[in-house]
């Protein structure tokens, strides 16, 4: 398929890659699993033979036109027109499976991983860069999103891919990420205070400064991104006792 600009499309060429990719998932005969962004279906037609259901989520009509033509007749495939970020999670227990636009890769991740019905487990297709800023290490700064989600999700690159696994190449180097929810929380309470808490010190400095570095444990030199989850955590602690 053509990319269309507007959606920031990078196909996947071949289903046996995707097939590979699957097999470094957690995806099982028995679950539920959502490809947003589906495309003409490479990824959907995989996962039709590995789970017990697909819904596959499409809003641009030439990509939904061959959508439909290729996997409209596959019984445990469901076709949803609708935009990514509007989608309402399900309340049966489900997993993502999918090549997402880019452009959009924080808020699929915010979106899904804040829900009130999030999924046992995420597979995306992002870029390095941005993988990067959302697993846990002390060689590269850390986003807020980390902070955010680093309590109740664990997250790691599953796999690198080559430009060439695309049509067309993307000019930027991209991985198979992995989200899954923890079993056992980092920290107990509400996902909800914590994040604006988060978000509260990465975007205003003056705020930053005035909480409890040293009582964390924390050097008043480091930044926001700078802050390992277990700080952040700390600092949490220390602000709502």
């Amino acid at each position: 398929m053509r990319r269309k600009h507007e959606h920031s499309q990078h196909f996947l060429r071949s289903p046996r890659l995707v097939a590979e990719l699957v097999g470094h998932s957690t995806i099982r005969k028995n679950d539920i699993v959502y490809d947003l962004g589906a495309g003409s279906g490479v990824i959907a037609s995989v996962l039709a033979n590995r789970c017990k259901e697909v819904v596959a989520v499409e809003i641009e009509p030439e990509a939904l036109k061959k959508l439909r033509d290729n996997l409209g007749h596959v019984q445990n495939v469901s076709i949803v027109e609708s935009d990514i970020l509007s989608i309402v999670p399900p309340s049966d227990p489900y997993k993502i499976f999918a090549n997402i636009p880019f452009s959009i890769s924080a808020a699929v991740v915010k979106k899904f991983t804040q829900a009130d019905s999030s999924p046992k487990a995420m597979y995306l297709i992002v870029q390095k860069q941005f993988a990067r800023k959302l697993v846990p290490g002390d060689d590269h700064f850390t986003s807020a999103l980390a902070a955010q989600i680093g309590p109740w999700w664990s997250v790691r690159v599953r796999k690198p891919l080559r430009k060439t696994d695309f049509t067309p190449p993307p000019a930027v180097d991209t991985v198979l990420l992995e989200l899954k929810r923890r079993e056992t929380p980092l920290m107990h309470g509400g996902p909800a205070s914590y994040a604006d808490f988060v978000a509260r010190a990465f975007a205003d400095q003056v705020y930053y400064r005035t909480l409890p570095l040293e009582g964390a444990g924390i050097l008043p030199e480091l930044r926001p991104s700078q802050l390992s989850l277990e700080q952040w955590m700390k600092l949490y602690d220390i602000i709502i006792l």
